[in-house]
């Protein structure tokens, strides 16, 4: 009797944990990274409300990579962040594609009414958006039709822009291209990096979708979803390894939003020589420059437009077109960061060139 008593609980439990609730609206939430926990945090967070019309059904997201110092196979961010909220494992999908057949039957049997992505970082086949009653909307990092793609942030940053949003839009197989639901804009401050940007655009983005999504649910945001004018639109292609390199024949600005734009991945590094007067000797380094900012009054003297110099805490740069910059924070390979001065120090009287 016991061992019948266990084994139809059991049996009971995967049938309830395969299919959702009849009474609320099944949703399925795809993203990976860490700074997509945000979104997932919201929805699992609104569905635990009394009043709430939906549950978190399922969630898709990248299969276990090496991540971390060890290098070690770890589920992403995403699938370690629904296990602690307790969803059942059969329930957190990681498909190698999106439209893999078996992956798309068990998501049909699912029966979701709304699909949401915040940086799943995989491309959605037809087969699979026509799968939600109510389609796949995207939480975007910018003000659509403005950089769409891989990059937004980092792009925007890059290109120095001192205004941005977030956008909420329907997903369509053209990449971000979407009607959009609703957006909201920022004030970009000139010292910001990307990593606490994105933290904060996905952060805002969570509280627009939960705002909007009685609107999805009973249709009605299909209808007010603005079709974006492509005429308008940018692109923010993915960053490659080798974009990391700085030259300081560029001019300031352009290297300090680059050091913004690149923060946390790949990071931005620079090449430069240190030179012993005493032994003549003369050192390649490879600098990691992880904090800078543009010098305003520091005026590079005659014979130094080669040299780095040290002035007010920071390490000065020359670039082009007579500019110049402060690099507050650097590190070197296998090494911690470290501010200016205990690198200028560590020189111990030795000269600084840029490479």
């Amino acid at each position: 009797m016991i061992l019948r008593r266990f084994i139809c609980y059991n049996a009971s439990s995967t049938v309830s944990s395969l299919a959702p609730s009849p009474k609320k609206k099944p949703l399925i939430f795809l993203g990976s990274p860490q700074v997509s926990v945000t979104v997932l945090e919201a929805l699992f967070n609104a569905s635990a409300s009394p009043n709430s019309s939906f549950e978190v059904a399922g969630v898709v997201t990248q299969p276990p990579s090496r991540r971390d110092r060890g290098r070690k196979v770890l589920p992403s961010p995403i699938a370690e962040y629904a296990m602690d909220k307790g969803l059942s494992s059969d329930l957190i999908f990681s498909p190698e594609k999106a439209g893999d057949e078996a992956f798309l039957s068990t998501l049909r049997d699912l029966q979701p009414e709304l699909c949401i992505t915040a940086a799943y970082g995989n491309i959605l086949p037809t087969k699979f958006l026509k799968i939600p009653v109510h389609g796949t909307v995207n939480i975007h990092p910018s003000l659509l039709p403005l950089y769409r793609g891989a990059a937004p942030v980092q792009r925007a940053l890059q290109d120095g822009i001192t205004e941005t949003g977030v956008s909420l839009a329907f997903t369509v197989r053209k990449l971000d291209a979407g009607p959009v639901i609703a957006s909201k804009r920022f004030q970009v401050d000139d010292q910001i990096k990307s990593p606490e940007l994105l933290s904060f655009l996905f952060s805002e983005g969570s509280k627009l979708l939960i705002r909007e999504l009685p609107l999805i649910f009973d249709g009605s945001a299909k209808s007010k979803a603005v079709p974006q004018d492509d005429s308008k639109a940018t692109l923010a292609p993915k960053i490659a390894p080798d974009e990391a390199w700085l030259s300081f024949n560029e001019e300031a600005f352009v290297l300090h939003n680059k050091v913004r734009a690149f923060a946390g991945w790949p990071g931005t590094r620079a090449k430069v020589v240190v030179l012993d007067d005493k032994s003549s000797q003369e050192n390649v380094l490879e600098l990691k420059i992880i904090t800078t900012r543009i010098s305003q009054d520091l005026e590079v003297q005659d014979g130094e437009q080669d040299y780095v110099t040290f002035k007010k805490g920071s390490l000065v740069f020359p670039c082009g077109g007579g500019t110049s910059l402060e690099v507050l924070e650097v590190q070197l390979p296998g090494k911690k960061a470290i501010n200016a001065a205990a690198f200028w120090n560590g020189l111990r009287g030795q000269k600084l060139k840029k490479l």
